[in-house]
């Protein structure tokens, strides 16, 4: 199958990187073809500007500034985030990404005022995120980034398969074992992707 990976972390030496790269390697190991989207190193442009907005809705010419981005999506089996949550959300970078790349025409289109997915080549996706909140914590905040990718994003691809969703709560009490133990379940999770 060939995954897309959206990875999102500035830092080359973060947990978050580690964990993109135990990422790549498990679902190579596993037989996959993987086109690994390092957002920021390929310094994606994540901000919609005024001329984008205005052409949103004119497929195909709303595409043209990310063709290449959207030219991956299409070709993707699968999709798996590895991401930080930042207050309670995605980091701008990979919002930017949604905003810029799921377009009308590419991710979705409107048929008589109603919503149809133009994802159902998607079979598989899964999310690896960290979180600097507890679990009770971020259930408090009403979980936005496990919502986005267990509800929002599997209705756009495809609702009623499962999703793959592995989350490390607490990093800033974090230990060397918490991260090596989620980082083995990382390498076993996406081996069996």
């Amino acid at each position: 199958m060939r995954v897309l990976v959206l990875h999102s972390h500035p830092v080359e030496e973060s947990y978050g990187a580690a964990l993109h790269k135990q990422t790549v390697e498990s679902l190579k190991d596993a037989g996959h073809e993987v086109d690994d989207c390092d957002l920021y190193v390929e310094k994606f442009d994540p901000v919609l500007s005024r001329h984008d907005r205005l052409i949103y809705h004119d497929y195909p010419h709303n595409m043209e500034l990310v063709k290449p981005y959207v030219d991956r999506l299409k070709k993707a089996e699968g999709i798996v985030l590895v991401t930080p949550v930042w207050n309670f959300g995605f980091p701008a970078i990979l919002k930017g990404y949604f905003d810029r790349v799921w377009l009308p025409g590419v991710s979705f289109e409107l048929v008589n005022g109603k919503v149809e997915s133009r994802l159902r080549h998607i079979r598989k996706l899964g999310a690896v995120l960290t979180y600097g909140a507890t679990p009770f914590r971020a259930f408090v905040a009403g979980n936005p980034p496990k919502k986005i990718v267990k509800r929002v994003l599997r209705a756009q691809i495809n609702p009623l398969k499962p999703v793959t969703f592995l989350a490390h709560y607490d990093m800033n009490n974090c230990t060397p074992e918490t991260r090596a133990q989620f980082m083995a379940k990382v390498k076993r999770t996406m081996e069996r992707f």
